[in-house]
């Protein structure tokens, strides 16, 4: 494989009509262009970003909905030597305050956004009160649509192997926001790297919906695809959100080899896959699905295996994978082409700098690790404490890493970046996990460590054993340890998402308590329904903003609610539930979206509702009602009023029917077997 210094030497050398991306924004909607089509794009539209003042060096945030706005701005802005900084658009304020957080912490910060998108950032800084920072944003941006392309193409700009190829912003939402600075040499050595252990080979065909605004999405299905010279295909993320059987649909017709998912990618597919039996797929064509971007569960993914088979697709196709932006994302990826595999150890035996102890499955206090094989070519890794000593082989410690791959620091952030590596160059991680083999093992992150009576316990661990509750679903249940001021142990929370009567709570409470202090010994100070599981993009849940929460007292008043239901007395009958369909999916959406406050005749996107909150009140809505919508009936009946007339309707004109509530429902699971 020829070796190239930047990558836009790459995209220049696989300039062919041969070779293409299609973007998927619908079962019939795609548009394909081949690669030395986007080249004569980029140049086009560097063009028209020069004539608008922009300069080798600059950065250019990206705040876009569109994948293939987005592909043409970055190549444009590479060739011409422009910093190019995307940030995901989201679904919430949080992502929008985003915006000015990284804007003022570049230093010739310009903003290529739609003006959908900038109308959506004004109306939120009119009702947070940051008029004067979106007036220095919108002084500073392009808007799409008054942007028109000619045949000119942009004068391109000489690049080194070390120059800034962009930022990349975590997927996180933080209060200081840390850019990841990624150069062609990192990027490079990377993709190489991967490609070379996953086998890419001619014929080999991708197709991705992960959001172009993170790694996986932009290096691991973009960028990587055009290194290799291999055809792609990118599906808008909202529309997996929206249809995720597409997903697999697509694959099939494609005859794609290489995907990805997370785990809550496959279950989100999984859920929707067994509401239906007409599945007419051949997925004998895919090679691999990586896994990775969140904790791997071997649980879900031997369902996925398990489910998939009779449609033809191979036992080995889940792909075990670690990596970070940090480390342009790739740090240890297995060898291709057998069935994934996973260690099971003592879940005593996982404290900092203690020897795991392998144990068999049925051992009552086993938990299972996905390997994740041995690190890529140009990536060391070590497991070691936190002030840089080496621990070896099977202890646990933090992952620290060293390589061409891996970031110089963080962008503008002197001190972020000092405390990024050890005294002796190495990366910390912030993830804590032990070599195996040879071969990586993940077990949490450092700072998600709950500290109690002197043992450490982990999250996912302690999740695990929730989930033995049957009303209970996996990714729907968050266990963190808040340390309040002055305190010398943790309060060890769990947050069920939960909107029902909170007299239906309690019985979840009482068992959720007694199933982990019976198998942990781990006394649970809360169990809290929350409205939300708040998540990143790529959906790592941020038990930070559920901790700042309890800190902050928001749970309080609910606290006091449930210590009075499960008092040592007789329980209060559960409150009478709302009949009307109206006024039952008026309630939901109040809870989702409370601050867009949808009226009964509200259009959901004429008052800017994404596709991922719909999922979320399609989810609540399906508890009640299970399998009487589709998510796309959100679609088509997108007003409160219409949506309960069509479901009244599917009731049979029932309209007093009893919708009870999660618990009531009996809380359908959709978990694998991890957790059972």
């Amino acid at each position: 494989m020829k070796r190239y210094r930047t990558l836009t030497e790459a995209l220049a050398a696989n300039a062919s009509d041969a070779l293409s991306v299609t973007f998927i924004e619908g079962s019939q909607n795609e548009v394909t262009v081949t690669y030395r089509e986007l080249q004569l794009r980029a140049l086009r539209l560097l063009h028209v970003l020069q004539s608008r003042g922009l300069k080798p060096g600059d950065e250019l945030i990206f705040f876009l909905r569109s994948n293939e706005n987005f592909i043409d701005a970055f190549w444009a802005c590479l060739f011409g030597g422009i910093v190019p900084v995307p940030v995901a658009v989201g679904i919430s304020d949080e992502h929008r305050s985003k915006v000015f957080r990284i804007f003022a912490r570049l230093q010739r910060p310009r903003l290529l956004t739609d003006a959908k998108s900038l109308q959506l950032l004004e109306a939120f800084a009119e009702a947070g009160g940051a008029q004067r920072e979106y007036s220095s944003v919108r002084a500073q941006s392009l808007v799409l649509e008054d942007l028109r392309l000619g045949d000119t193409l942009g004068e391109e700009h000489p690049l080194e192997e070390d120059a800034l190829a962009f930022i990349q912003f975590s997927s996180g939402s933080t209060r200081e926001p840390h850019g990841v600075c990624l150069t062609h040499r990192n990027v490079l050595t990377t993709v190489v790297d991967l490609g070379h252990r996953a086998q890419y080979r001619s014929g080999d065909v991708s197709l991705s919906w992960m959001p172009l605004t993170h790694d996986l999405g932009l290096i691991g299905f973009h960028i990587n695809m055009i290194v290799f010279g291999i055809n792609q295909h990118i599906m808008a993320t909202e529309l997996f959100s929206r249809r995720p059987l597409l997903w697999l649909q697509k694959a099939s017709e494609k005859r794609a080899s290489l995907l990805s998912s997370p785990n809550f990618g496959l279950r989100h597919y999984m859920k929707m896959y067994r509401t239906r039996d007409d599945h007419d797929l051949d997925l004998s064509c895919i090679r691999m699905v990586m896994n990775a971007a969140e904790p791997i569960s071997v649980g879900l993914s031997h369902e996925f295996l398990d489910t998939l088979s009779k449609h033809g697709l191979p036992r080995s196709a889940i792909y075990t994978c670690y990596g970070l932006a940090e480390a342009s994302l790739a740090v240890s990826l297995p060898k291709p082409g057998r069935e994934f595999e996973y260690v099971v150890t003592d879940r005593n035996s996982l404290n900092l700098e203690q020897s795991v102890r392998y144990v068999s499955a049925s051992h009552p206090d086993a938990v299972r690790f996905a390997i994740e094989g041995p690190p890529v070519e140009h990536c060391r890794v070590r497991i070691a404490t936190t002030d840089g000593r080496d621990l070896g082989q099977d202890v646990i410690g933090e992952v620290q890493l060293q390589g061409a791959n891996v970031t110089a620091g963080y962008y503008n952030d002197r001190e972020a970046t000092q405390e990024l590596f050890t005294t002796d160059g190495w990366l910390h991680t912030g993830d804590l996990g032990f070599l195996h083999q040879g071969q990586v093992v993940i077990t949490g992150r450092l700072k998600d460590i709950i500290f109690v009576n002197g043992q450490n316990f982990y999250p996912h661990d302690l999740e695990a054993v929730a989930l033995l509750d049957e009303r209970l679903e996996i990714g729907k249940v968050a266990v963190l340890g808040v340390r309040k001021n002055d305190a010398d142990h943790d309060d060890v929370l769990v947050c069920v998402l939960f909107r029902g009567e909170l007299s239906d709570f309690a019985p979840i409470v009482k068992h959720v308590r007694q199933l982990i202090t019976k198998q942990t010994g781990v006394e649970v100070t809360h169990v809290l329904p929350v409205r939300r599981i708040p998540k990143t993009t790529s959906g790592k849940v941020q038990r930070r903003l559920l901790a700042d929460d309890y800190l902050r007292g928001e749970f309080d008043q609910v606290i006091a609610d449930i210590g009075r239901l499960v008092a040592p007395a007789v329980e209060p009958p559960a409150e009478a539930v709302a009949h009307d369909l109206a006024a039952l999916l008026k309630s939901i959406f109040d809870r989702i979206v409370a601050e867009k406050n949808v009226g009964a005749q509200d259009d959901f996107f004429e008052i800017g509702m994404s596709s991922l909150e719909l999922a979320q009140i399609h989810e609540q809505i399906d508890a009640n009602y299970p399998g009487m919508l589709d998510i796309t009936d959100l679609f088509d009946h997108s007003t409160i009023d219409a949506l309960a007339e069509f479901l009244r309707d599917k009731l049979g004109q029932s309209a007093s029917a009893d919708p009870g509530s999660l618990a009531a429902s009996g809380g359908r699971s959709d978990r694998g077997a991890a957790g059972r």
